[in-house]
């Protein structure tokens, strides 16, 4: 199956470049993005754009897909399926959660000339980085670029309710399956209450497990895949 990967904030395809030969090796045809705007040198690029690039992967691919969202791209692979419900065949969502219609895309980070540049790790919660050696950081440092802040800004459109067929899998790297149950089962996250089959898989790492579990990782989408 070709397994669409789209990075979250500030990375782009090489972001997958240790998964990409394991999904080989497992029987799959990985597909890794490098959105508009997020390593293509784009700064006018917008959310539309990017939504057209993975749409694009999946009208590419021979049959069913598979579309894979890391943090805030778990949105982009909802809209995707929002927009191809016919041809994509199951959405994973690693470490992210997809916003719902009317809301944007992510606004959570300081905008800074027009872009929104990775804010560093003390951004972040332990449970996200506690994983990340020296090492993990220093490659993840090198690929981040800043993110349009017409991206990070756009407001996400969905609208046919098909999306709510697709099955979803939500990898779950700094919280558990049970934390994620319950945000679902409390309405905190209702685009994920209304789809009809949400199944977890949980993965011991951080917030970026393609860094630091890439064979692990690969494995569970190998999984999602085969489902």
């Amino acid at each position: 199956m070709d397994v669409v990967l789209i990075a979250g904030l500030w990375l782009d395809a090489s972001a997958w470049a240790a998964v990409a030969p394991a999904l080989e090796g497992l029987g799959h045809h990985p597909v890794a993005l490098t959105l508009p705007g997020q390593g293509d040198g784009d700064t006018s690029a917008t959310l539309d754009d990017q939504l057209r690039a993975v749409v694009g992967a999946v009208d590419a691919a021979p049959g069913p897909t598979l579309v894979v969202g890391h943090s805030a791209a778990a949105t982009l692979a909802w809209m995707a399926a929002d927009a191809r419900p016919d041809k994509v065949a199951r959405v994973v969502m690693i470490g992210g959660f997809p916003s719902g219609n009317g809301d944007a895309y992510n606004d959570s980070f300081p905008v800074v000339d027009g872009a929104i540049p990775f804010p560093g790790w003390d951004a972040f919660e332990n449970s996200d980085v506690a994983d990340l050696d020296e090492a993990h950081r220093s490659a993840i440092e090198a690929r981040v670029v800043a993110v349009p802040e017409t991206v990070a800004k756009g407001v996400v459109h969905l609208g046919d309710e098909r999306r709510f067929d697709v099955p979803v899998t939500v990898v779950c790297p700094e919280f558990s399956p049970a934390q994620a149950r319950e945000w679902i089962d409390c309405g905190a996250l209702p685009e994920l209450r209304r789809a009809r089959r949400v199944e977890f898989a949980d993965i011991d790492s951080g917030h970026w497990p393609m860094f630091s579990r890439p064979v692990e990782l690969a494995e569970l989408l190998g999984d999602a895949a085969d489902t």
